[in-house]
């Protein structure tokens, strides 16, 4: 009878936690940070921070062949796997747990909308700036209840994308023109897109909700200037869906083993 396989999860928040739930019902033994010299896989957090993981201590302890996986890698810490020896990967470049996890994302950024508007947002236009896979599963979930979104995209294939699920479009070189139209602007783009001017279009008292990692695309000095609102909505799956994005994670890094193991 083959061995049961191990896993350390390293991390204790609730989305590590439901992770290794998840593990644990695939069929893996879970464990943690204690027994980490035992297991034949390591699940670090997302993002890995070594800030909060001591990650040089965790891998030099790690037995021989073990693989670590862990999310959004800095260089740091992919040089710290190195010299302990420790094959560390990244399971944040995986395609489908971006796609997965925009989907608690834009449940995240709805409910922000919900609680920080006065109006429904059915009948009301919000501009939505990136059309990637979160722009999409936002796009789409807005327009589902009964929102009039416009996205602004800098490529046309997006653009068409957006048109073809019943939404507006723009390129992106067109957000300040365009801005007096609104007062709700999402953003998913990492990089400078609602610059002052842009802002200061925007209808008086408007609302921003930023997605896009740090440090944004938003300038939120200019945009408390002008008396918007402006919030930096970040790790949205961890903090509305915790036990959906871990579940997320566990599938990603098990098909991950699956593949390198030639079971996929």
């Amino acid at each position: 009878m083959e061995e049961q396989k191990r896993f350390a999860v390293i991390g204790g928040d609730a989305r590590q936690a439901a992770a290794g739930r998840a593990l644990a019902r695939a069929g893996y033994e879970v464990c943690g940070a204690e027994e980490v010299a035992r297991a034949d896989y390591i699940l670090l957090p997302l993002p890995l921070d070594e800030a909060r993981t001591p990650l040089a201590a965790l891998l030099r302890a790690a037995k021989p062949g073990a693989l670590a996986l862990g999310g959004k890698l800095s260089a740091e810490a992919q040089q710290i796997a190195r010299e302990a020896g420790v094959e560390l990967v990244d399971y944040f470049t995986r395609e489908e747990l971006t796609v997965r996890n925009a989907i608690p994302t834009a449940e995240g950024c709805i409910g922000i909308l919900l609680a920080q508007r006065s109006q429904t947002l059915w009948g009301s236009g919000v501009l939505l700036a990136g059309f990637g896979p979160v722009g999409q599963a936002l796009g789409v979930r807005l327009a589902a209840l009964g929102a009039q979104v416009t996205v602004a995209a800098r490529r046309a294939g997006p653009r068409a994308l957006a048109e073809s699920l019943g939404l507006r479009s723009i390129p992106l070189a067109a957000v300040a023109g365009a801005a007096p139209a609104f007062d709700t602007v999402v953003n998913t783009v990492p990089a400078p897109v609602l610059t002052e001017p842009v802002l200061a279009a925007l209808r008086p008292g408007s609302l921003i909700v930023d997605l896009a990692s740090r440090p944004g695309g938003t300038d939120f000095a200019a945009a408390q200037r002008l008396g918007h609102t402006a919030v930096h909505a970040l790790s949205l799956p961890a903090a509305c869906a915790p036990e959906t994005a871990g579940g997320f994670v566990a599938q990603t890094v098990c098909a991950m083993i699956q593949e390198r193991e030639g079971r996929a």
